[in-house]
């Protein structure tokens, strides 16, 4: 009788392909954003037939990608969520929380860009809506309790926030900035009306009881 063939073995070595795939190309794509799927499947060490059986071309490469980084973000809000109590303060809320997400940020900055041009606005967005529902409660909270004053909706400037955000990951990929987390939470607290001192006394309280975990390490 013909023993059944074990296909777990199988199933790991495929999945640990596709893990190596994925984060070569986070890597590669990050140097260099029109790397060919031939040069990553190169990096990654595996053959051309291997990556193309896990992602059939560029596009679902960069979608497999969005889906990691969503589901990495989605896990860094609830940590968050699960830390920051209705009873923080909300000034102290949102430099936590823009400090948990900087590193989500600074590890897919790239792939906001590539999104973008690839996979459109949309699917940009979908991915942000977790943060930037967190980020639009806190600052609710913030103005109806009187510590950001109400200049703008809290929605619009939870946008507002993120494109910040957006743009200064742009400049830390341009080499113009480097940056734990901290300043850029002390420019989000400025934004939403907090005065500069209080601002950065704020982030200096908080920052030590940032957990490192929000991104997994490979």
């Amino acid at each position: 009788m013909t023993k059944p063939v074990a296909r777990e073995p199988q199933r790991r070595n495929a999945r640990s392909n596709r893990a190596r795939i994925l984060a070569t190309a986070r890597r590669e794509l990050g140097r260099n954003p029109d790397t060919t799927l031939e040069e990553l499947a190169q990096a990654a060490g595996v053959v051309r037939r291997t990556l193309f059986g896990h992602f059939p071309g560029r596009a679902a490469l960069l979608e497999a990608l969005a889906e990691e980084a969503s589901e990495v973000l989605r896990g860094a809000v609830a940590a968050g969520a699960e830390r920051i109590g209705p009873a923080e303060p909300a000034e102290r809320a949102l430099a936590y929380f823009m400090m948990l997400m900087w590193p989500v940020g600074d590890r897919y900055r790239l792939l906001l860009a590539l999104a973008r041009r690839d996979l459109g606005e949309e699917r940009v967005a979908e991915i942000l809506a977790p943060a930037r529902a967190e980020a639009t409660a806190i600052l609710e909270r913030g103005q109806r309790d009187g510590v950001f004053p109400a200049h703008l909706p809290p929605a619009v400037l939870s946008v507002g926030l993120e494109a910040m955000t957006v743009a200064l990951l742009e400049q830390v990929n341009a080499g113009a900035l480097e940056d734990d987390g901290t300043r850029v939470a002390i420019a989000q607290l400025i934004t939403a009306g907090v005065p500069e001192r209080r601002a950065r006394s704020v982030v200096a309280d908080v920052a030590p009881t940032v957990p490192a975990e929000a991104v997994p390490a490979e």
